[in-house]
């Protein structure tokens, strides 16, 4: 039995699936082309959708560095769906079962991954569109924020990720300053639990109301999740002696300068909580799912956008200029 499946996932494919392609900077093609099957220890994936991550950006705008055209359905990485075919020596999952994938090909109907990046969906969540890969990147960065109650946490940049990290903080006990420059989002910071907003944008006025709310002691934890060098450098100021200042913005446009005398005469410890290991992000995954289950995490009004597969340009563009009334796009298959 093994050998006759190893064999067969060698032979020429007769699945065939769109796959949208970036051609180049700006320019999103949707393509017919053929889907493997799945090998040893691997799963293929009837794609239901994928979220739209800020990390992809730089290759939709373009950056010297990248080459294209992409891969097919790359890089989507936040998919969902139904397994359809499973290779030799996968017990973990089966035909039919509805599950959240880590794999990097995600803006497509089909999907490879490997066995063990796959998370099961519980029956409760029929339905429910669940882009896992940056919901377990929540799930990770509030561990590793250590955030205890009756702290006051505040939380720089409410995008997807930023108000997931208010509903899990608000819920642990903590007092969390939500500080975004739109009004759309410190209204769901407010939503998700934050009991201050604060708009983003004028330094001295963010410090004065701050040290009225802390009583001139700053904050225990500090969450930058913009990734730009401004809202980085309030962070630290945000962050009292030896309090935690966590990195979770994705910095994508070269290297950063920070205040170290300030970070060293405060004893902060800095936190860059961006996982690389895959096992990690899925365990993340698996405590996600399993809070969105228990109705500890409510995506369904974070996700404020949906496009087809085939107008993956629009939610790229959305994604980039991030219009008030916009937190997430998701791309259905």
């Amino acid at each position: 039995m093994t050998s006759v499946m190893s064999e067969s996932a060698h032979r020429p494919s007769t699945v065939t699936m769109r796959a949208a392609v970036i051609a180049g900077p700006g320019d999103a093609r949707l393509l017919d082309m053929p889907c493997r099957e799945p090998g040893n220890g691997e799963v293929r994936i009837r794609l239901q959708g994928s979220g739209v991550c800020a990390s992809n950006l730089p290759v939709w705008e373009g950056r010297p560095w990248f080459h294209y055209p992409l891969e097919a359905g790359a890089p989507g990485h936040e998919g969902w769906g139904i397994v359809e075919a499973v290779g030799s020596d996968v017990h973990s999952v089966a035909p039919g079962d509805r599950v959240a994938a880590l794999t990097y090909h995600a803006f497509a109907e089909y999907d490879i991954a490997a066995a063990d990046a796959v998370v099961p969906l519980p029956p409760s969540l029929a339905g429910v569109p669940l882009p896992g890969e940056p919901l377990g990147c929540a799930m990770n960065i509030f561990r590793r924020s250590d955030i205890q109650p009756g702290q006051t946490v505040a939380i720089i940049g409410i995008g997807f990720l930023g108000a997931l990290l208010t509903q899990l903080a608000s819920r642990a006990g903590a007092r969390v300053v939500a500080i975004s420059r739109r009004p759309f989002a410190l209204e769901i910071a407010r939503s998700c639990g934050a009991e201050v907003a604060l708009p983003l944008g004028d330094r001295d006025a963010i410090l004065a109301r701050m040290l009225e709310v802390t009583g001139g002691q700053w904050c225990e934890r500090v969450i930058e999740a913009v990734g730009e060098q401004d809202p980085l450098d309030l962070a630290g100021e945000l962050t009292r002696e030896r309090g935690r200042l966590i990195i979770a913005g994705y910095h994508q446009d070269g290297p950063r300068q920070v205040n170290m005398q300030l970070w060293n005469w405060r004893g902060l410890d800095v936190i860059n909580a961006h996982e690389r290991d895959p096992r990690v992000y899925v365990d993340g995954m698996r405590a996600a799912v399993s809070a969105v289950g228990r109705g500890e995490i409510d995506i369904t009004p974070l996700c404020t956008h949906r496009f087809p597969l085939a107008d993956l340009a629009s939610a790229m563009r959305l994604a980039a200029e991030r219009p008030d009334g916009f937190l997430k796009a998701l791309v259905m298959a």
